[in-house]
């Protein structure tokens, strides 16, 4: 193998709300032969001056036409709660589009698609009715809410992608992916828990398990050691098995 080639280049998508900086430790506690890409969905982190993506469809084409030219080689997907629809969805794409496929998908903290979509319309709710949501989720820094600037521009970010989430609805007759995929769960989640996460395994045709973690919908904020090291046994695994079938 080419030297200066990475052996896996994994891209992390974000959650509702976030950005890359929720994830910028990642790359030091992953394999060094690895090129982590933490990406940004417009409105959020290196692209907070463009306008955000409120429909699930042309923001999984957005991502997909930024990272394509990047999947010559060995790659994979982990996403987090939105970033888990974008995981899927641009999955969905490749396969439909004939392009190369992730050897490893990995999606947490959101619930296995259902072809009703999901009922809740939290990008609707009150002002306090939405800090309290977001506070009891975890995963915003108490900074947000205490200052009225900050708060005036987050607030229109997570409404706009809770609203993208809130009316994504999966192809209902959409086959299983063709890919190696793991899902993660905090054990707490009400949002997201373990029962809806086992889900996943009807959406593949390699589902390589449930990791249930302590915590809630944020299960790694703290300490996401033992996350990372999940998704560096799961790929890796993937990453192996893939090659084995290439050289068979």
């Amino acid at each position: 193998m080419d030297s200066t080639r990475p052996a896996l280049r994994l891209f992390v998508l974000h959650h509702a709300g976030g950005s890359h900086v929720s994830y910028r430790h990642w790359p030091a506690g992953l394999p060094d032969t690895w090129d982590v890409r933490l990406l940004d969905a417009p409105g959020h982190g290196r692209l907070i001056d463009q306008p955000p993506v409120t429909d699930a469809g042309r923001l999984a084409d957005f991502l997909l036409r930024d990272i394509e030219p990047e999947l010559g080689g060995p790659y994979a997907l982990f996403g987090h709660s939105m970033g888990a629809v974008m995981a899927y969805e641009i999955t969905r794409r490749a396969v439909d589009l004939g392009l190369p496929l992730p050897v490893w998908v990995g999606v947490s903290a959101r619930s296995a698609p259902r072809p009703a979509g999901v009922t809740s319309r939290y990008h609707e709710l009150s002002d306090t009715e939405l800090r309290t949501r977001l506070k009891l989720l975890g995963g915003t820094p108490d900074g947000v809410f205490d200052d009225p600037g900050l708060w005036a521009l987050f607030e229109s970010i997570i409404r706009a992608d809770l609203h993208l989430v809130e009316n994504w609805r999966p192809a209902c007759d959409a086959a299983p992916l063709p890919v190696a995929l793991s899902a993660f769960a905090g054990r707490e989640d009400r949002s997201a828990p373990p029962s809806r996460m086992a889900g996943w395994e009807a959406h593949t045709e390699h589902f390589t398990g449930l990791r249930v973690f302590d915590g809630g919908h944020f299960y790694f904020q703290d300490d996401p050691g033992p996350l990372l090291r999940h998704i560096e046994r799961d790929a890796a695994a993937a990453l192996d098995a893939a090659g084995a079938m290439r050289s068979s």
